[in-house]
């Protein structure tokens, strides 16, 4: 196994307050307590889906797209490392998928970015769309994702906010981030009027 794209991510992500990560571009169209509403602009991701029975989804997922960014692609092209690496369950039972997506750099289009070699990998065009997006630190577990989608939730319903679509997770910081300086979101595509 080449541990090489995995050894550069994590360097990366360690010298990342002197370097700047590229992040999805938006604009913050309400702010409160429990969420904010951004509305993104068009971007692409490269996604692959993972079996959650299979070990560990994350890092079999990471593995897959760090070797697209880092030169597994028709052209060779290394890429740089962005922010956040999102994950969103889907499906029922032990069988169920993961699918987990980096963000592409802005500077490329659907025609410009290298087809990765690895036919898992799909590129995705995603539009303009609205998120309502809770902020929060602390260990990836299954419990904390629980409880500030349930606050997430609640909030929203409290506020008469019609959800788009089903909500998912954002990590913006490495593995070795100690867990009390981690910048994690829950994010989920709602319905929101237009200017």
């Amino acid at each position: 196994m080449n541990s090489r794209p995995i050894v550069f991510f994590i360097f990366i992500l360690l010298v990342q307050p002197a370097m700047a990560i590229e992040e999805p571009e938006f604009e913050v169209l309400k702010s409160n307590d429990d969420y904010e509403v951004r509305k993104y602009v068009p971007h692409i991701v490269a996604e692959v889906d993972v079996k959650g029975d299979d070990g560990d989804p994350g890092r079999a997922a990471f593995r897959i797209l760090a070797g697209y960014i880092f030169g597994d692609n028709e052209a060779e092209t290394k890429m740089s490392m962005t922010a956040p690496v999102t994950s969103q369950a889907g499906g029922e039972g032990e069988s169920e998928l993961y699918t987990y997506a980096f963000f592409m750099e802005s500077e490329y289009t659907m025609e410009t970015l290298p087809k990765p070699m690895d036919a898992r990998i799909r590129l995705v065009e995603k539009p303009a769309r609205v998120i309502a997006a809770r902020r929060y630190s602390g260990r990836w577990s299954y419990s904390n994702y629980q409880k500030n989608e349930s606050a997430l939730m609640a909030a929203l319903a409290d506020d008469g906010v019609v959800l788009a679509g089903e909500p998912y997770l954002a990590r913006y910081n490495s593995p070795f981030t100690p867990w009390f300086m981690r910048r994690n979101e829950l994010l989920v595509e709602i319905e929101w009027p237009s200017p």
